[in-house]
């Protein structure tokens, strides 16, 4: 007789782990017990013969439940106690230092759908169905170990049904958390928005208010969503104009995979994640012609796409006309997804008729992940519900926080070799965002048990508010903090997924601090465990007006242009091009003599190698865009206007002493305007770009030995300069590297932060290497 204690570390809380370890405990004869741990852990103490035992193990690797990971399994051999049989044991809050962690939000399973819609089962039409497989997981917990007291379900006691299936260890639904039936769990209200409480079934007659052409919103898993029907283009234009989003790409959710197929190409791949447990937002390629209306996603090619993912997505289209939802996150531009249901009735009164809420709190808000699809490969643009807080390895073995960058923010935990990004933050520029970003932090260091940082990491910028929440963080705490240029984290981020020692990077982007002042965004980097180094960028040019030239993008074309033309030639040469960009300005042509006599007198003036307005203000060049209403928007409309483009009108810039001299492209685009097609101009243009980028670093990598070449920055997702880039990399014989899991913008930046700081601790990198 041998008895041993095991401790499994993984994901192996909340997926059926512990009714999993006692089916295959009795069926090698064991007798011991298992039991949660409070650091999200698992210990099982078995005895046995020693040929069972071991058999035992080999099951818990080959037979684990398929949303289960086991990243460290220890086995020490202890006294036996003399058992006389296997069970399930009580949670402890106790633990080791280790590193587990509870599983994200998962999506409706398909047992959990069949019982759904079968009529003859309790949970019927029961918008709150799960199981040990699928559900709410991250939005819902408060603390470790994974019990339901530790839950927002702790305040919906079990009927006598209920607990009946959760203390059954051979049930589907033992100790599944959130589980609940119509007459323990949670429910639906649905309300007008001044507050009256509609009669009837709240589901069925939300899904009839949709058809009929009204706003409801929607209290979900991980916050609340705005919804109407995406194929009323009315409704559509009226939601636009209710929260003030004129020209944002809605998400969209579809009924089923059939039905995205009828408006927008699907690729095996593209196909395999929107199906996944994850059930994030897609970004496809619409079908030409384009069967629902252009203003969902304006001047894009593209259209975000997700599956329902919960009973309640599926009831609603199952009693509703409509096989296609918007379903578009609740919050004013910039500010934090609603959640609660008193701030619903508080802000969204003027967006939404109706309200749909549950009595369910959220404790955690997840907005839905976005993901791209470039080049053939996963671009994660937004990493939220469906992967938080599952983490990203790290060679480096330290406890820090890594806050991110402004836009698009996610912070990072860093634990034992692994870095834990959170769900998406936002636009820390705002005050309610830095206050929730406060919040998910000291929720992140409960649940991961981290009491104390040895490295708080930020961007340079000194005005970004994540910068001085970092500060006030590190002198609250007594902990170092290390500041990093911007770009050097995002190619860190690679070298942190790929797991690299070096590589030369490409860095394209809007904007990032520069360590000489300036503003970066067009870079070729070095970046070593010895070593980081500037090896070439776009040439400055001015930016009249600094931040302005972002909203409008005029003032990046003026700016470009005035390195070749001459402030009195290029009042013309704007005239002659893009007379209506003029109009778009605030004051007009008032405006646009300011703007002149910025760059002529060099006054409220910033210098910039930003790749992003570049390709900003070549959309004003060829009228595809204006202005900027979302992040992104100019580029992003001018990529849709290049993919129309099919001849390739060889521009050449020219790269001279590590300077990629990008104005050369525009004059080279003015000198063929006349003749040729606007979309062969810009489809060559993001052509030309990428070329200068890849022959720039393949030449740099031969310099320095390096067999790999990395890239990143927003810029990253464009399909044309990514696949151009690739193509010119491998067909030299390089390897290249773009992340598939870490967001290749701002979202993924904690990533790089959290390397370089490891980095840093090891003493690899001094904070000079990393701020000059």
């Amino acid at each position: 007789m041998k008895a041993y204690r095991i401790h499994v570390q993984g994901i192996v809380q909340a997926v059926g782990f512990r009714p999993f370890v006692y089916r295959i405990a009795h069926e090698h004869n064991l007798k011991g017990y298992v039991k949660n741990l409070g650091d999200a852990g698992v210990e099982i103490v078995v005895e046995g013969r020693e040929r069972d035992i071991e058999a035992f193990i080999g099951d818990l690797h080959r037979k684990k439940p398929p949303l289960a990971r086991i990243d460290r399994l220890e086995k020490r051999e202890i006294p036996p106690r003399g058992f006389s049989e296997f069970y399930i044991e009580k949670s402890s809050k106790g633990g080791s230092s280790g590193d587990s962690i509870i599983p994200p939000d998962i999506a409706i399973c398909e047992d959990c759908l069949r019982e759904l819609f079968d009529p003859t089962n309790r949970r019927y039409m029961y918008p709150f169905i799960v199981c040990t497989n699928c559900g709410p997981r991250f939005t819902i917990i408060e603390d470790l170990p994974y019990d339901r007291e530790n839950t927002t379900m702790r305040e919906f006691p079990m009927c006598d049904f209920c607990r009946s299936e959760y203390e059954d260890p051979l049930n589907r639904r033992y100790h599944a958390e959130p589980i609940a039936c119509p007459v323990c769990g949670p429910s639906y209200r649905l309300y007008t928005n001044d507050g009256e409480e509609l009669t009837g079934d709240p589901l069925r007659k939300a899904a009839e208010l949709i058809d009929k052409g009204h706003i409801v919103a929607i209290k979900g898993i991980g916050g609340i969503h705005l919804a109407c029907d995406a194929a009323n283009e009315e409704a559509v234009a009226e939601l636009r104009k209710r929260t003030f989003r004129p020209q944002k790409p809605f998400a969209i959710m579809a009924d089923s995979l059939e039905t995205v197929k009828s408006f927008a190409y699907v690729s095996k791949e593209e196909e395999e994640e929107l199906t996944s447990y994850r059930r994030p937002i897609i970004t496809l390629r619409k079908r030409e012609p384009f069967p629902l209306p252009e203003n969902l996603a304006p001047g894009l090619h593209t259209i975000g796409v997700m599956l329902p993912y919960a009973g309640t997505h599926y009831i609603l289209f199952h009693w509703g006309r409509s096989k296609v939802y918007v379903m578009t996150s609740a919050n004013y531009p910039g500010m934090p997804m609603v959640k609660d249901n008193e701030k619903a009735f508080e802000e969204l009164r003027e967006m939404a008729d109706y309200l749909l809420l549950h009595n369910r709190k959220i404790l955690n808000r997840a907005d839905d992940s976005v993901i791209r699809f470039v080049d053939g490969r996963r671009a994660v643009i937004r990493r939220s519900r469906g992967f938080v807080p599952l983490p990203i390895e790290i060679p480096f073995d330290y406890r820090g926080l890594a806050v991110g960058a402004e836009l698009m923010n996610a912070f990072g935990v860093a634990k034992n070799g692994k870095v834990y990004p959170s769900q998406y933050i936002g636009n820390t520029g705002k005050l309610e965002v830095l206050e929730f970003m406060r919040g998910a932090i000291a929720h992140f260091k409960r649940i991961l048990r981290v009491k104390d940082f040895d490295l708080i990491v930020a961007d340079l910028h000194p005005g970004y508010n994540t910068t001085k929440l970092a500060m006030e963080l590190a002198n609250e705490m007594g902990v170092e903090l290390l500041q990093v240029q911007h770009h050097y984290a995002h190619i860190a981020s690679v070298l942190a997924e790929k797991n690299l020692e070096s590589a030369v990077g490409i860095a394209l982007d809007g904007v990032g601090y520069g360590t000489d002042g300036n503003v970066w965004g067009g870079e070729v980097l070095y970046l070593s465990y010895e070593d980081v180094e500037r090896l070439a960028h776009i040439d400055y040019y001015p930016l009249p007006g600094g931040d302005l030239a972002s909203y409008y993008p005029l003032r990046a074309l003026m700016g470009i242009l005035s390195k070749v033309y001459s402030i009195e030639e290029l009042e013309g040469v704007i005239s002659r091009c893009c007379p209506k960009a003029v109009d778009s300005l605030k004051y007009g042509k008032v405006e646009l003599g300011v703007i002149l006599s910025q760059l002529a007198k060099g006054v409220n003036t910033a210098y910039a190698s930003s790749t992003g307005r570049v390709l900003d203000a070549l959309a004003v060049l060829l009228n595809v865009a204006y202005m900027r209403h979302y992040e992104g928007e100019p580029a992003m409309k001018l990529e849709s206007f290049a993919m129309k483009g099919k001849n390739d009108l060889k521009f050449e810039i020219p790269v001279e002493n590590g300077l990629i001299k990008a104005e050369e492209l525009f004059v080279q685009a003015l000198e063929v305007m006349e003749g040729a097609s606007p979309a062969d101009i810009a489809y060559s243009a993001h052509l030309a770009l990428a070329r200068a980028f890849a022959d720039t670093a393949i030449k740099k990598a031969r310099e320095f030995g390096v067999k790999d070449i990395a890239i990143s920055g927003g810029v990253s997702y464009n399909e044309l300069i990514v696949k151009t880039i690739r193509k010119a990399v491998e067909g030299s014989g390089l390897r290249f590297h773009a992340t598939t899991e870490v967001p290749r913008g701002d979202n993924g930046i904690n990533v790089g932060q959290a390397f370089l700081g490891g980095l840093y601790l090891k003493g690899y990198l001094s904070k000079e290497d990393l701020m000059l």
